[in-house]
């Protein structure tokens, strides 16, 4: 889901990007993805996974605070 979620933001960027439609699907794949490790059998695949989608988790949490300053 980490890579999936730096696919789609690569994607989507540039000057007529449109920001919150990128906050939805980067938050949707973060949360499936910690879910999806979560729900992993293997501790360093669900440790790992929570950490990384908890950092794309981040990153949108700052484009939501970044569009809500710009207004």
């Amino acid at each position: 889901m980490v890579i999936a979620s730096i696919i789609s933001f690569l994607v989507m960027r540039g000057p007529n990007a449109n920001l919150t439609f990128g906050i939805i699907v980067l938050g949707t794949l973060s949360i499936l993805g910690i879910v999806f490790a979560v729900l992993s059998k293997k501790w360093l695949s669900g440790i790992l996974g929570v950490l990384l989608n908890g950092a794309v988790l981040v990153f949108v949490f700052l484009l939501l605070l970044a569009k809500g300053i710009a207004g």
